[in-house]
């Protein structure tokens, strides 16, 4: 039948003899019907679909009832498959296939275990972090009910380690031997994914001899990819990597070895490193709502509803200059309209150009971008560096639905002042399908760089300046200073950070997650009657 067939079979399949073939794309079973009908029955899994294999236990007396006796002896396997139950939602489903013999229902079993096994890019061994106060404090039922037997059946090995206190993750991957996982994976939510990455990252450029301090320093690229186990409040990173926050979907998506480059952003003050973020940091609303929040947490969830209304109310606006470079590479803009999906073609050409650009200005040595920093002076309600679409299940499209995952560049979002009534407009049109940069007082940027410097900052610096002029030091030379800062707070991945003034830049596709991005819209099948209806995580 072909060079490319590796074994075909007539098989059974909940009492219907079924033609099934199975080569490296992937199986396939199809069943001719009667001259009457239309066409026949097909389908099929392709390779990288396909989790597991096991022979199947025979039950006598269920095998009886079933009307199995013309068959002397029994013999079966079960197929573990992906399937799409609704869009970005994923099963795990099963197929039951009989054979005649023992010899060839060995021969399909070995066939499908060398299939899977010439999936390289599976995990084999993977380092668990669970927070088991994210969220409701469900991450370690998640965990031991919802993927663990998921990890099991696709022969994956773990270390679990469920964490005692902030930082645990980030201080325990300093000491650990990367080399003994392919992975590693965190329960919980963006604070617990955070804490991960900062850990995976800091360990990385010390491996490397690179020093974090310095804001000039090109990062080296993480090896070990992440996989996010959503367990937490709000679970943004998850839902905009892989369009869904369910633990099911994301323990397949480590299962089958996906794999989706990030970009992250580092955050630092004068030669002092300060924080990664891989989604949002904002300073003004979304900074004082987090603030806030925090100081609430005993109020659980609603926390986050209760501060928005309260900082929406008191309309602060803070003064400051911010300045960035444009990301001239690019192969996108804020406002096209193209969001970021599977393979996407844009950052892939997005970050070709910026190595040829990176390439260019280390040949120019001495390459000036003075002239090419914008610099805007203002009031503002709001500034936002959107590194993806920050969306989430309250807000679909993101502050930035055309922000791409992997492209070396963030979205600068920058609210002017305005009415309240105007500011309720704009944060409307977060929840639907309105333009929400269509307005005056919004401007928006793709960027690789920005700096932020708040007024209060900039006249203090001022009343320094002038005391070294007339008294010959600084304020800050006195042990204390009598200089307040009363600005915002920076939300960086809903974490608080105090900063007046910042650098900002962006490092192209920095780590790895166990995803593939947002799959394009497809029809929702479900599967055949044949196959068991319940998944095999119910079924446990």
């Amino acid at each position: 039948m072909g060079d490319r067939i590796r074994l075909s079979s007539s098989l059974l399949l909940e009492q219907r003899a079924w033609q099934v073939i199975l080569d490296r794309e992937g199986l396939e079973w199809s069943q001719p019907q009667p001259p009457s009908a239309r066409g026949e029955e097909s389908f099929s899994v392709p390779t990288s679909e396909i989790i597991a294999v096991e022979e199947t236990e025979i039950d006598e007396k269920q095998s009886n009832r079933r009307k199995w006796r013309k068959m002397s002896k029994r013999h079966a396997f079960t197929v573990y498959y992906m399937k799409r139950k609704r869009p970005h939602c994923w099963r795990c489903k099963e197929a039951t296939f009989w054979c005649v013999d023992e010899q060839l229902c060995n021969q399909w079993i070995q066939a499908l275990k060398e299939l899977i096994d010439s999936q390289t890019s599976r995990p084999k061994r993977l380092l668990v972090y669970i927070n088991p106060f994210s969220g409701k404090k469900q991450g370690q039922r998640i965990y031991e009910q919802k993927v663990a037997p998921l990890f099991s059946l696709a022969s994956i090995s773990t270390e679990v380690v469920v964490t005692e206190h902030a930082n645990h993750a980030k201080d325990n991957l300093s000491e650990v031997n990367l080399a003994n996982y392919d992975g590693i994976v965190c329960v919980g939510g963006d604070g617990m994914f955070s804490d991960v990455m900062h850990g995976l990252i800091g360990r990385t450029q010390k491996d490397s001899g690179v020093d974090q301090n310095d804001p000039t320093a090109p990062l080296v690229p993480c090896k070990t990819r992440i996989g996010i186990i959503p367990a937490g409040s709000t679970d943004c990173i998850c839902y905009a990597t892989v369009g869904i926050n369910d633990p099911v979907t994301s323990a397949l998506h480590i299962i089958l070895g996906d794999s989706q480059p990030l970009d992250v952003s580092s955050v630092h003050r004068n030669k002092t490193f300060l924080k990664y973020f891989v989604s949002l940091l904002g300073y003004g609303f979304y900074g004082d709502v987090l603030k806030d929040s925090e100081e609430k947490r005993w109020m659980g969830s609603v926390r986050y509803d209760f501060a928005g209304f309260k900082t929406f109310l008191s309309h602060h606006y803070y003064e400051g200059t911010v300045s960035f470079l444009p990301a001239t590479h690019t192969m996108g803009c804020p406002r096209d309209g193209r969001s970021c999906k599977t393979k996407c073609r844009v950052c892939k050409q997005s970050k070709r150009q910026l190595e040829q650009l990176q390439k260019f200005e280390k040949d120019r040595h001495g390459y000036d971008r003075r002239n090419q920093w914008h610099v805007i002076r203002g009031k503002f309600l709001a500034i936002n560096a959107a590194n993806m679409s920050c969306a989430c299940p309250r807000s679909p499209k993101g502050l930035s639905p055309s922000a791409h995952l992997a492209d070396g560049c963030a979205d600068l979002i920058l609210v002017h002042k305005c009415s309240r009534f105007n500011f309720l407009r704009y944060l409307i049109r977060h929840t639907n399908e309105d333009d929400q940069f269509n307005f005056t007082f919004v401007e928006v940027y793709r960027i690789r760089k920005f700096h932020f410097t708040s007024q209060q900052l900039e006249d203090s610096d001022d009343i320094h300046n002038m005391q070294k002029k007339h008294f010959g030091r600084f304020c800050s030379d006195q042990p204390t200073c009598c200089c307040t800062f009363s600005g915002s707070t920076w939300n960086c991945d809903g974490e608080t950070l105090e900063s007046p003034a910042i650098q900002v830049e962006v490092h192209c596709q920095l780590i790895k997650l166990f995803a593939r991005g947002i799959e394009p819209p497809s029809k929702y099948e479900e599967s055949p009657s044949m196959v068991q209806d319940r998944s095999y995580v119910g079924r446990l």
